[in-house]
């Protein structure tokens, strides 16, 4: 066995390894869940230009340290600050992202991930466009945008538009995390196996094992999908295009979850909802490349509006989770600004 190690684990955030032709990628922020910096997506970024055409490398494998889970997102902290201070580092690490995000949606060989834990936000962007994607009993992913005034973006409307009936529009608009047997059922990841087992995964994936059969070898039979009794008020609740209209069928439903659901949405960023609703919409017909651009242009759209700042105060600089929303009704958000947001160019562009 041969291995070549980038830097020991104290001098990066991102690990990359190189063993028996698998190109590994370790995030190494355990105590942030490994939160995506600039720093570390143009390191990810750098990886994968490098080992695109390198004959050595046949398997990518991504993984994140520490028990808490593969990545947590971006590092909203940051956000905050760029936008406190008023310069567009945010835009520049948005861009870089999702260019990321595309490549390794196209990587030409097996992009193994181990979507352990807390697999959130950016981390499902770095996850939920790969080929072999492996989802644990400790998997919690999700979407929790709406919660901070943002909206699902490294393609994530583009994933959750392509999932079985309504599915996606309910957890893209609640921001509701959901476990393995979901993940599987809605298309965000392809295979299961167990935490305990992870470790002998790797190991033989290292040792040069068959990307197929080495995963086949250590799979489970799936969970089940704990959205499979919502499904039938989830598809009939969330089948109108107007966030008004779906939180309107909710609260009429004879089901308590459901009326739950339409009381949890109204506390999201009405902004958020509507551009999210509009997004998803939008995705269900566009490539992946069209809604990392369209994703683009309502990041940095979003950054100027007064709902960001305010919902990452809320959620991780004062930690009242109390955000105050502004405009502060769906009533207030016409489709006029939805669509200014949606469509809008910015200087800059993922894809020239």
């Amino acid at each position: 066995m041969t291995t070549e190690t980038s830097a020991p684990p104290t001098e990066s955030s991102v690990i990359t390894s190189i063993t028996n032709g698998v190109g590994r990628i370790e995030l190494n922020r355990p105590k942030l869940i490994n939160a995506l910096s600039q720093e570390m997506v143009g390191a990810i970024d750098d990886a994968l230009k490098s080992w695109h055409d390198d004959d050595s490398i046949n398997t990518v494998l991504v993984t994140g340290r520490g028990e808490r889970g593969l990545c947590a997102g971006g590092d909203i902290k940051a956000v905050y600050n760029d936008i406190v201070a008023g310069t567009d580092e945010s835009a520049r690490f948005w861009n870089r992202e999702y260019k990321m995000n595309h490549a390794i949606s196209e990587f030409p060989k097996p992009y193994v991930v181990i979507m352990n834990g807390i697999t959130m936000g950016g981390g499902v962007g770095i996850s939920g466009h790969g080929s072999h994607r492996i989802v644990t009993d400790s998997t919690k992913i999700g979407m929790p945008e709406t919660g901070i005034g943002l909206f699902p973006d490294v393609g994530g409307t583009h994933l959750l538009a392509n999932a079985p009936g309504e599915l996606g529009t309910h957890l893209a608009l609640t921001g509701q995390p959901v476990g393995a047997g979901a993940a599987l059922a809605m298309g965000l990841a392809d295979y299961y196996v167990l935490d305990a087992d992870v470790p002998g995964l790797i190991a033989e994936l290292e040792a040069g094992g068959d990307v197929e059969e080495t995963i086949a070898r250590h799979a489970s039979e799936a969970p089940e999908n704990e959205l499979a009794e919502a499904a039938g008020w989830i598809n009939e609740c969330y089948a109108a295009d107007r966030a008004e209209d779906i939180v309107a069928a909710l609260a009429a439903h004879e089901n308590p979850d459901a009326n739950a659901t339409g009381k949890l949405i109204e506390t999201k960023a009405p902004t958020s909802v509507k551009v999210t609703l509009a997004a998803v919409r939008k995705a269900a017909n566009m490539t992946l490349a069209d809604v990392l651009e369209q994703d683009y242009r309502a990041a940095v759209a979003l950054t100027r509006l007064p709902d960001l700042k305010e919902g990452i105060r809320a959620q991780v600089i004062d930690k009242d989770r109390n955000p105050h929303w502004s405009p502060a009704s769906f009533a207030e958000v016409s489709d006029e600004t939805v669509n200014d947001i949606l469509t809008t160019d910015h200087e800059e562009k993922v894809f020239a």
